[in-house]
């Protein structure tokens, strides 16, 4: 059943001599980005940061790519963490430049326990879209499990820079900044 889709990628990477345009190339993004950083409340953010959701987890120029990522956040959410991890590859293989991608095998990965994994796939998304809150504060949380709490705390701030309203951040930067204060002594 998911042999298909992992098919017609290959078919449609073969045809397609070009590359893809890549969710985080979408003209609404900087604007977007500046509604976040400006939101006046949380459920004002929460709008502006789920339509950003909305155009990553998209490639427009290629819908099956699209499909495919929705499949492996199913099998993510379902706990097939291996058979996600599979298809979030196919569509990195597939379209190397779709950030999303990238960010959600790094959630498998995390999930998995695999945290120099997840937190390589973490620098690709970053790479490939800098302001992407949910791959930092991803990163925040590997690097919080790993022990390395000034580096969760960095990660944690740039993410709340982007977006100031993400939910548990203040409490999240409020305990790194005493686990640093107190790793310090």
């Amino acid at each position: 059943m998911f042999l298909l889709p992992i098919f017609l990628l290959t078919f449609i990477c073969l045809l397609n001599n070009g590359p893809l345009r890549a969710d985080q190339t979408d003209p609404r993004l900087p604007g977007l980005f500046n509604s976040l950083k400006d939101a006046p409340n949380a459920k004002a953010a929460k709008t502006t940061a789920d339509r950003i959701w909305r155009i990553w987890s998209e490639n427009p120029e290629n819908q099956l790519l699209t499909k495919v990522l929705n499949q492996g956040v199913m099998q993510m959410n379902a706990g097939r963490l291996r058979e996600a991890e599979r298809l979030f590859t196919s569509v990195i293989e597939a379209d190397p430049d779709f950030a999303e991608a990238w960010n959600k095998r790094a959630t498998v990965y995390f999930i998995m326990g695999a945290y120099d994994l997840s937190k390589r796939d973490i620098a690709q998304t970053i790479a490939r879209e800098p302001q992407h809150f949910g791959a930092l504060s991803g990163l925040g949380l590997v690097e919080t499990h790993i022990g390395n709490y000034e580096a969760a705390l960095k990660a944690y701030e740039q993410a709340a820079a982007i977006h100031p309203f993400m939910e548990g951040h203040e409490d999240i930067v409020s305990a790194l900044k005493k686990l640093v204060k107190g790793t310090a002594l």
